[in-house]
């Protein structure tokens, strides 16, 4: 069988090569491509390849793209080629004309490797360029002969004198990329001006430019060394050599393009800048925290980008526009103007969400949210949003037990920290305290009812681009049931199961959480990349303390009439990526959390339980479906399946993560973990020593249409292993797609 498929794709090759190539004008052959060797037995073997991988980027023009020895695109460019149809049209625009032999042009291409070699310290390489054909087809062979490289003997700043410029300039030499022995790099002598002018930039340079410095490179000092020079060019103007200081720095809060006047006359001073808002549309203090420049301050580029990065972040405004002027009288100095376009302060959006779930649920949800920018004139976003959601089940073990969901959602952010005492930073992020209420409506239909209430109090805030810190000082969330069913009650009587009773137990809790975010994910010029969350959550642990709390010694204590929750919760996810190539990507990601219930509690409350399986989890088990421990959430095989929930998480996921073509992503992909609980309350389900023997594995592949403002997955999933033993049955399961569950899902799981 094999044979024969691999009889076909030969065949197929062999068939789409000629079908390809009979078009050909007389008396030319298909560019197939070319290649570089280099020929140099001084250069190492290693080198020689990567110079060869290097040099054959440059190769021009681009054969025809090929899948598999095929080229498609070829094909589809002959054969609609002055066709008409709709088809015909449509599938034209896929097509690719023919690459020919006769378009490569060996001598440019072997001046641009030459020149190449010489930039990257071959001084005296040479390259020569040939074709090599048969029948139909050719391709290009470039052979390099580089010589000897040339390296770095001694390197030259100027002079400190009593000129700022040149001093400046010697300043910099300690963290100079130019080494003494390495290799001549043309490249790394422009990034060296590159971070001379960025660090001259930092200490009021603000008119240099990196053309203004000068390498000169001495090749004849010998033994295949160079001598570098750097200075600075003659024709430097005065003002590029001078140190440049802040005047006077002005806000417009309101502006717009119609504007042509700069208002000077309404300036209001405020502080260290002058605000000009004849409409008084913001609040002095609202730029405290983003204008970082003060007058006198020696020009630094790092705080006046910052200062725009905060602009943009502040929230009210559409557009930054930033001007210095040079008002130099005896002495060199730089008037800032800010033009603020703010958004319109109102407005009102309406989302409608369609989705379906690997538990056979269908749903739609609508959200009508209501923002209010610059709500009190201190840059504050006033949001409050209505929702309202419908999931349902036709024909499936769960049909009729249809969920409904409603609420409102408040939220209110002021850009920056409202403390007790007062807290300033340099860098490029706007800090923001947060306060959010919110009331929200469960409704399982036949089963129960619950009202939620939550609200918190708290702050978010970034040291740098890759660190995130939200810290609450209080968050309190209170559950209460409604409408139990007894449909409900005699599921719980029936299956012993605890889990069910925990679902409509009230819950109250109230206290601080911290989490912190590191991520560089977002740089896609990384070979590795990382992910990590970590959050600590605690709940009425020094009010239970003072009160005594202890449910088990039957010292249930109240807080506002309620019986509340105590218990200290941590939860961490780690994600790492690592690129293969440019299209092929491994992800992985490690999920753990434990849920440490004590004093007024036995068990964490089930709003801050975990839970596993589903589309974003292990993709072979229904939502909701896995755990705890060994627990068989369906013992019975009847129609009624409880969400399994616990106090301690463990989960694990890998994916290789491949680009097939276009927007189209293919994915082969394993999932393995479980819940438990943290005390003995449930047969099976407490966590102990023999966790790894219960975990649930599954494994699958799946495909992604990642259109990059929208990714849509779909994944297959067959369950391996199951935590626990049926009756009359294993743990492991074999593959089929009897058992396979399909998950369809919006952006990637991880």
């Amino acid at each position: 069988m094999i044979k024969r498929v691999i009889y076909f794709l030969f065949l197929t090759v062999a068939l789409t090569a000629c079908s390809t190539t009979k078009y050909l004008p007389p008396g030319e052959k298909l560019y197939t491509g070319g290649d570089v060797k280099v020929e140099d037995k001084n250069i190492p073997k290693k080198d020689a390849k990567a110079l060869e991988s290097e040099l054959k980027t440059f190769i021009r023009p681009k054969p025809n793209s090929s899948l598999l020895g095929m080229r498609i695109k070829l094909w589809l460019y002959y054969k609609t080629k002055s066709r008409k149809g709709f088809i015909n049209k449509f599938l034209s625009k896929y097509g690719e004309p023919p690459v020919l032999a006769s378009q490569v042009d060996l001598q440019k291409n072997s001046d641009i490797m030459q020149n190449r070699l010489q930039n990257i310290s071959y001084f005296q390489a040479t390259v020569k360029g040939d074709t090599i054909g048969k029948q139909k087809i050719a391709k290009a062979l470039f052979t390099a002969y580089p010589g000897p490289s040339y390296t770095i003997r001694n390197l030259t700043f100027p002079n400190a004198t009593d000129n700022n410029l040149d001093t400046a300039v010697k300043g910099t030499m300690k963290q100079t990329l130019l080494k003494k022995g390495d290799k001549y790099n043309l490249d790394v002598i422009k990034n060296e001006r590159l971070r001379i002018d960025a660090r001259l930039k930092e200490e009021g340079f603000f008119y240099f430019a990196p053309e203004q410095l000068l390498a000169k490179v001495d090749s004849t000092v010998g033994n295949h060394q160079v001598d570098v020079v750097l200075q600075i060019k003659p024709e430097t103007p005065d003002r590029a050599r001078e140190i440049y200081t802040i005047r006077n720095i002005y806000v417009y809060p309101n502006y717009s393009l119609r504007d042509t006047s700069l208002k000077l006359d309404q300036a209001k001073p405020y502080r260290w800048y002058n605000i000009v808002d004849p409409r008084n549309t913001a609040r002095p203090y609202l730029f405290a925290n983003t204008v970082l420049l003060h007058p006198n301050d020696v020009y630094s580029r790092t705080t006046h980008n910052n200062s725009l990065n905060r602009f943009i972040n502040l929230g009210p405004y559409r557009y930054v526009k930033n001007r210095f002027e040079d008002v130099t009288p005896d002495s060199p100095k730089l008037d800032v103007y800010y033009f603020l376009t703010p958004y319109k302060k109102k407005s009102l959006q309406l989302e409608l969400l369609g989705r379906t779930t690997s538990a056979n649920y269908t749903g739609s949800q609508i959200n009508l949210s209501w923002k209010n920018r610059n709500a009190f004139k201190g840059g504050e976003l006033l949001t409050v949003t209505l929702f309202g959601s419908t999931d349902v089940q036709v024909g499936g073990q769960n049909s009729g037990y249809n969920v409904y969901q409603y609420g409102v959602q408040t939220s209110l952010s002021w850009p920056r920290l409202i403390t007790p005492w007062r807290v300033s930073s340099s860098n490029a992020y706007i800090p923001r305290t947060v306060l959010q209420l919110g009331y929200s409506s469960v409704v399982r239909q036949k089963l129960y009812s619950l009202n939620s209430f939550t609200g918190s109090f708290g702050y978010q805030f970034k040291t740098d681009e890759h660190k995130m810190h939200e810290l609450n000082v209080l968050e309190a969330t209170f559950v209460k049931p409604r409408n139990i069913q007894q449909l409900y009650l005699d599921s719980i009587t029936k299956t012993n199961n605890p889990a069910l009773k925990h679902v409509i137990d009230p819950q109250f809790t109230l206290g601080p959480s911290y989490a912190y975010t590191y991520d560089n994910t977002t740089e896609d010029y990384r070979t590795n990349s990382l992910y990590f969350r970590s959050k600590l959550s605690l709940s009425n642990n020094l009010y239970g303390l003072i009160t005594g709390a202890d449910t088990l010694a039957g010292k249930d204590k109240k807080l506002f009439g309620t019986t509340f929750n105590q218990y200290v919760k941590v939860e961490s996810e780690i994600r790492f990526f690592h690129k293969l190539s440019s299209e092929t990507k491994i992800a992985t990601r490690l999920i753990a959390g434990v849920g440490l219930p004590y004093g007024n509690s036995t068990i964490l409350p089930y709003n801050q339980q975990f839970f596993i399986g589903g589309p974003n989890s292990l993709r072979g088990f229904r939502p909701r479906s896995i755990g705890p421990g060994t627990v068989n959430p369906n013992p019975d095989g009847n129609s009624f399946i409880a969400d399994q929930s616990g106090d301690i998480k463990l989960e694990a996921n890998v994916e290789l993560r491949q680009k097939l073509f276009s927007i189209v992503y293919g994915a082969l992909f394993a999932d393995a973990g479980n819940i438990w609980n943290a005390k003995p309350h449930q047969e099976g389900g407490t966590f102990g020593p023999n966790f790894l023997s219960q975990l649930a594995v599954d494994a699958g592949f799946g495909l992604r249409f990642d259109a990059t403002i929208l990714v849509l997955r779909t994944d297959l999933g067959f369950p391996l292993m199951r935590p626990y033993t049926p009756v009359n049955g294993t743990r492991s399961i074999s593959p089929s797609f009897k058992n396979a569950i399909l998950n369809i899902a919006i952006g990637y799981p991880f």
